[in-house]
């Protein structure tokens, strides 16, 4: 015990130090750690960072100081000079998978696929062929040996924030969400008529037409809440709102490729006033029926309606006793920090991806971890 406890706070001096540095030409020998998530690092748990805007070379200098050598991105073409090649091609995932590789990381989740937009997700003409261009696209991914993909169910308006530069902490910059700020915007009526109900239909007409193709792949889908998960915004209606949406979602299809990315700040924030969901409680429900494929490890204060992102150690979530729920249901699977403060000397061109603060969280992700696995 003390052992660990003292390997420990050698880690944290090491992530300390590292904070420090803010010259972006500082580089490092690409390698990949010989024990890439063996079940002695982190308990088991791939560590990830998330990457949507190609090579970040600093957060890729301080992935590997920290050893956290998973990638979680989209498939780019852009990215390897490919933009006359569809997203779903083989030679594409190839290519993009070894740029990370040549980084020395390991792409393990593709967050944000292609192939799977508003024509699936409201049922309009043309939906047949987004699918079954999305089936190819998980084919592809299978060959390459990658066997996870975040989606979502959030058509027209995806995730979205009323402000993006809320002060927090210290100065720190969190985004924010407040109905109020939002319910007397005009409706978007292009797609007709749309109804919970039709997107359930959506849902399962989905599931249906993909899932055994991803049994066959070898492939988790893995769905992310609706964030915020308000009912409806511009009355473009929104469904995964709720603990009890997903345990309906596992109904639609059960199969081990049908399952959940457990984004924490989502399910946090899916309570109204005086209602918070028992996130250990839901972690250990959905871990017994091996639902949870992904997880985004992050947190909020307030609910659905009003709410701001925080820094890991203070919003309301027991972190402590989630990270626990997630060893004691067996969770080996990929986990990254999500929706991060901006802390200072740091961009906020993209809110919730700060690279400081996504070094922050990962010392507390992995001093939870220790905490855990040690007991």
């Amino acid at each position: 015990m003390k052992n660990k406890r003292r390997n420990f706070i050698k880690k944290s001096a090491v992530l300390a130090a590292a904070a420090g540095l803010f010259n972006h030409s500082y580089s490092v020998k690409s390698t990949v750690s010989s024990h890439l998530y063996s079940n002695a690092k982190d308990a088991g748990i791939q560590l990830c960072l998330a990457y949507f805007w190609g090579i970040e070379e600093w957060k890729v200098i301080l992935a590997k100081q920290m050893d956290v050598l998973g990638a979680v991105g989209g498939i780019n073409p852009g990215m390897v000079n490919m933009r006359d090649q569809k997203n779903y091609s083989l030679p594409v995932i190839k290519a993009v998978k070894e740029a990370w590789e040549m980084q020395g990381l390991q792409l393990k989740v593709i967050e944000g696929p292609p192939s799977l937009y508003s024509k699936t997700k409201l049922g309009l003409p043309g939906r047949d062929e987004e699918i079954q261009n999305f089936i190819t696209f998980l084919h592809n991914i299978a060959a390459l040996g990658i066997d996870t993909v975040c989606h979502n169910w959030m058509p027209v308006i995806s995730w979205t924030r009323t402000n993006m530069a809320k002060e927090g902490r210290g100065g720190a910059l969190v985004s924010a969400f407040d109905y109020n700020d939002i319910k007397n915007e005009p409706a978007i009526t292009e797609y007709g008529e749309l109804t919970h109900e039709k997107m359930w239909d959506n849902m399962e007409y989905f599931l249906r037409a993909v899932i055994p193709e991803a049994e066959k792949a070898g492939v988790k889908l893995a769905l992310h809440p609706d964030d915020p998960p308000v009912d409806s915004i511009r009355e473009i209606p929104r469904i995964m709102t709720s603990v009890e949406a997903f345990k309906k979602l596992l109904d639609l299809y059960p199969s081990p490729s049908n399952g959940i990315t457990f984004c924490q700040g989502s399910f946090a924030s899916m309570g109204g006033e005086g209602e918070d969901v028992d996130i250990p409680k839901a972690i250990e429900y959905f871990g017994k029926r091996n639902a949870i494929h992904f997880v985004h490890f992050r947190d909020v204060r307030g609910n659905k309606n009003r709410f701001e992102e925080t820094f890991h150690d203070e919003g309301k979530t027991n972190m402590h006793k989630a990270m626990q729920a997630y060893y004691d249901i067996g969770f080996r699977g990929p986990m990254r920090p999500d929706h991060v403060p901006t802390m200072a000397r740091d961009s906020n061109e993209h809110p919730g991806y700060s690279t400081i603060g996504a070094l922050y969280a990962v010392g507390y992700m992995r001093g939870l971890i220790e905490a855990v696995y040690d007991e």
